[in-house]
């Protein structure tokens, strides 16, 4: 071979490599919104108060510029939001205190949808997790497990979503929730960073002693509640990010939480 035709096309193949390399190295991330607005159609637990908007000012000004402003309350546990681990559990970490390593983390996702459907009272057991780790291997300390119980699709029809949409009634709520093994399982033998899951609550909605709020509080374990989107999640290989608002003292507060997939 002619020596300088070898040289070419060796720095042409040099060239490919590095370019290649280059593309995988400044590969676009994928993130998933798993919030829902929070708007006037926001549910929220039913003795909480609702989010309200009020507008303080939206248009030009004397002086000729835009400007908009307004205010907004609402409670600290309604629309996608975390519960601290000090809601149920006295002493332990309040939202300001919850270390970033326990709000971003690589996530797993556990799809009982087809369990769920038509049964509003499931409880998502140890054995699911179990099934899940046959075929996916041990979910890992620390991690942020989701589960995806299709309520989502229900969102914002509260009688769907709850099972009632009486102001105050709480009697009569059906969604889907952790049962106490699953909870022992994630906090003592799994020891994962948080849970989150696309209905109202950690409990189902039957739930008279929240039980697995109770366990998850103690092991100092936040809960994310009514995420949105899990349906576009794959089973791992992902990172969550869920930055609430730094409410000082808070056991709880609104949250943005978003799926980074590379």
């Amino acid at each position: 071979m002619n020596p300088f035709c070898f040289r070419y096309s060796l720095f042409t193949l040099v060239l490919v490599i590095c370019s290649t390399i280059s593309d995988l190295a400044w590969a676009e991330k994928r993130y998933i919104d798993l919030t829902h607005p929070f708007d006037q159609s926001t549910i929220y637990w039913p003795t909480s108060r609702p989010f309200q908007l009020d507008e303080v000012h939206k248009g030009k000004t004397d002086s000729g510029f835009w400007y908009e402003a307004n205010n907004f309350s609402g409670a600290e546990h309604g629309g996608t939001h975390i519960d601290a681990p000090s809601h149920f559990a006295k002493g332990r970490w309040r939202v300001d205190e919850i270390p970033l390593n326990r709000l971003i983390a690589p996530g797993i996702l556990l799809d009982v949808s087809h369990k769920a459907e038509g049964h509003p009272d499931y409880l998502i057991t140890e054995n699911d997790f179990l099934e899940w780790e046959k075929i996916h291997g041990t979910i890992p300390e620390g991690s942020i497990v989701l589960v995806r119980t299709g309520w989502e699709n229900f969102w914002p029809d509260k009688r769907k979503y709850l099972g009632s949409d009486k102001p105050g009634d709480t009697a009569h709520l059906h969604f889907p929730g952790f049962g106490s093994d699953a909870a022992l399982f994630l906090s003592q033998r799994r020891k994962v960073g948080a849970v989150g899951l696309d209905t109202a609550s950690l409990d189902f909605g039957q739930s008279k002693n929240y039980k697995a709020h109770q366990i998850f509080g103690e092991a100092n374990i936040s809960g994310f509640e009514n995420l949105h989107r899990l349906a576009k999640l794959p089973p791992k290989g992902f990172r969550i990010i869920a930055l609430p608002m730094k409410i000082g003292g808070g056991s709880g507060a609104p949250l943005r939480i978003v799926a980074e997939i590379e």
